[in-house]
């Protein structure tokens, strides 16, 4: 199988509009959660990471766009740049990871702004790539919260078969009445930013966000050089909502990953957890941490900064991972301070300097997906 190298990204979120600003923002500790009062939304006060929405429209004034089209637009537009990929090429495969997409289309009064197909996932996509002028049908990745890590794995899969040299995975989820509601209903939002991992963690902290990783069969000029060397998921069909208590199907895709990758867990410099902050997550996630004998190898959860984006979540906190990567230094787990797993983690609670050569990065989601990727580094 051809070699998939990571040769651009971009992350549109609470703490910036490119990569580098987010990740300076990482290496502050600067949460981009807040509290918010927005009656439309919800009839109290709540706590979410949201996007300055008036600087996102004042850089893509145009109203044929919903919102979060505009975000991944913009997001699209900067990974391309960096990543040196002829966009309208039909060697490139465009992939959107999201939960909801224009859920928001379903409220008055901007329902009536937009075509009624518009509220489609497929249409939705359908629109940015044809802005793009791609000719390519784009493929949509929508499977709970595993849609970003799963849709890098599917590009990656496109990409060594052979059936395109560049891909453009784009993921991203908005903060709506919708999504609001729901979480609510499930008794799973924090009245306070989230706690990952830690013993009084009480719930995940919603947000916003757009993220974007273009993938190559060719290496662009940096070094060193990313490569994406496994990746896989498993369904541990346990319930509608709460994970398997024996976290199996992390484990499954973990497991996977690592034979894909061609190396076994003593060789994971860095895991880059899921950690919603929910009871059940993240007791799962250290429970399949452990069944892989990587309770020792130090773990962030980055929900602490963003939020739980859905679909975009698995997108940026991959980038994220690469500029840890690139810059040898762990990001810490906002939120936690007393552990609080079943079983214990090496949970990172500072910026630490470190050569990160081989990460794992997991993700699980509602109805009992899961899903896990490795990145390595290479130089040429």
């Amino acid at each position: 199988m051809k070699q998939v190298y990571f040769t651009g990204d971009n992350i549109i979120s609470s703490l910036g509009f490119s990569s580098q600003e987010n990740f300076t923002s990482l290496l502050q500790a600067k949460t981009g959660i807040a509290n918010f009062e927005i009656p439309g939304y919800y009839p109290e006060p709540f706590v979410a990471s949201m996007i300055d929405r008036n600087k996102l429209h004042a850089l893509i004034p145009d109203k044929r766009f919903t919102l979060l089209e505009k975000m991944m637009l913009l997001s699209v537009e900067d990974a391309v740049k960096s990543a040196g990929v002829d966009i309208k090429s039909d060697k490139t495969i465009f992939l959107f990871s999201t939960t909801k997409g224009n859920i928001d289309l379903l409220e008055e009064p901007i329902s009536a702004q937009f075509e009624t197909d518009r509220v489609y996932l497929w249409k939705m996509a359908e629109v940015i790539t044809k802005h793009f002028g791609n000719p390519n049908r784009p493929m949509v990745i929508s499977n709970a919260c595993i849609s970003g890590v799963l849709a890098i794995n599917t590009a990656a899969m496109l990409l060594q078969n052979g059936d395109y040299e560049h891909a453009v995975v784009v993921g991203g989820d908005v903060v709506s009445r919708f999504v609001l509601s729901g979480f609510m209903s499930f008794h799973s939002l924090s009245p306070e930013p989230c706690k990952p991992f830690d013993a009084h963690r009480n719930g995940l902290s919603l947000g916003e966000a757009a993220g974007t990783v273009v993938l190559s069969v060719y290496p662009n000029k940096q070094e060193p050089r990313f490569i994406f060397a496994g990746g896989a998921s498993a369904n541990d069909a346990n319930h509608i909502s709460g994970p398997s208590r024996t976290g199996e199907g992390s484990y499954i895709a973990i497991e996977k990953a690592f034979k894909e990758a061609g190396i076994g867990s003593g060789e994971i410099d860095h895991i880059s957890a899921h950690g919603t902050a929910t009871p059940y997550n993240d007791d799962m996630e250290s429970i399949a941490i452990k069944r892989h004998a990587l309770s020792r190898v130090p773990v962030n959860s980055l929900k602490g900064f963003w939020g739980h984006t859905l679909g975009a979540a698995g997108i940026i906190e991959t980038v994220a991972l690469l500029h840890e990567m690139k810059n040898n230094t762990m990001i810490q787990t906002v939120g936690f301070s007393e552990p609080g797993t079943v079983e214990p983690l090496n949970v990172i609670t500072k910026p630490v300097e470190k050569e990160l050569n081989t990460c794992l990065k997991l993700a699980s989601g509602f109805g009992g997906c899961n899903a896990a990727l490795i990145v390595k580094k290479v130089t040429l």
